[in-house]
């Protein structure tokens, strides 16, 4: 950076952690002002650590956004995705543990042994929009803390907005004190390619994703990007020759919408008009093995 920052600055990295379905990609990209992690309903929608920034006169916040800390089910990916969450764990200086309001679960209990000790962890309750009665709140509130001795409770909803500024508080002064890691308008670390191939698999999750729960990833493999524009062929691999009809739907409506919507959001994230190709190839058991997790990308 060319400016100096001021005396007293804070950086640090915040894991932003909990089980799946809780919003933690929505709170990252609510708190960041814009869309890094995709989000659906589904499971198992967030596979990756994504490191979103946000950058503010004094601090700056680097959110890891992590997957959902699996319980239910084993396999090499959602083993691959716990250690992505426990190795967060072990290296922020900020977690922010997100619950959702009222609710409370063998799969968040899982994680209480694994959260940082010496007050680095916020307690976040999401979703209080949507509880039926606010007297609720406290009593819930009082079960979590006498589980685990959080530094701060904050109740949000991430989807309103609300609440957001009094987080954003508490998890300042408990950045170290140090000089910013990245340029003011750095919102990533991760490259276009990345985000495009997560905005196309988060299409897919939203229109079959309950046909294809999650034998499908995106890999993007041509990006030509120039002043004018971008042309783009991205192929989606799955795990059977079954799911490519699922993902062509009647007349290939499935696929053109997939790919309409997803070049929009990357046309909007590049500021230029996009070209963007989708195709299908079937790589049996993919998600099964850690050899080829890490061939297409996974950590």
């Amino acid at each position: 950076m060319t400016a100096r920052p001021p005396e007293g600055y804070r950086c640090g990295f915040v894991a932003v952690v909990g089980r799946p379905n809780v919003g933690k990609s929505t709170l990252t990209n609510a708190l960041i002002g814009t869309k890094i992690s995709i989000v659906s309903r589904k499971a198992q929608t967030t596979r990756h650590r994504i490191q979103g920034v946000l950058t503010r006169e004094r601090e700056q916040f680097v959110f890891v956004d992590t997957p959902g800390f699996q319980t239910r089910h084993g396999g090499a990916m959602n083993r691959m995705m716990n250690r992505v969450v426990t190795q967060a764990l072990s290296e922020v200086d900020v977690v922010v543990l997100v619950v959702e309001a009222g609710k409370w679960s063998e799969g968040d209990a899982k994680l209480l042994p694994l959260l940082p000790a010496g007050g680095k962890t916020i307690l976040v309750v999401n979703k209080v929009d949507l509880l039926k009665r606010r007297d609720d709140l406290f009593p819930f509130v009082a079960k979590l803390s006498a589980q685990h001795e959080f530094a701060a409770v904050v109740p949000v909803s991430a989807t309103r907005g609300k609440q957001l500024d009094v987080l954003l508080q508490e998890i300042a002064q408990r950045l170290p004190e140090g000089e910013p890691m990245f340029e003011p308008d750095t919102l990533t670390d991760r490259p276009m390619r990345f985000i495009a191939a997560e905005l196309i698999r988060e299409k897919i999750f939203r229109l079959v994703g309950d046909e294809l729960p999650y034998g499908s990833t995106v890999v993007i493999e041509q990006w030509e990007e120039h002043e004018k524009g971008a042309r783009i062929a991205a192929c989606v691999v799955v795990e059977r020759e079954s799911h490519r009809p699922i993902l062509l739907g009647a007349g290939g409506e499935h696929m053109k919408r997939i790919a309409t919507e997803a070049r929009q959001d990357i046309a909007r994230l590049l500021d230029k008009p996009v070209h963007l190709e989708v195709y299908i190839k079937v790589r049996k058991g993919w998600s099964e093995r850690e050899s080829a997790l890490r061939d297409l990308g996974y950590e």
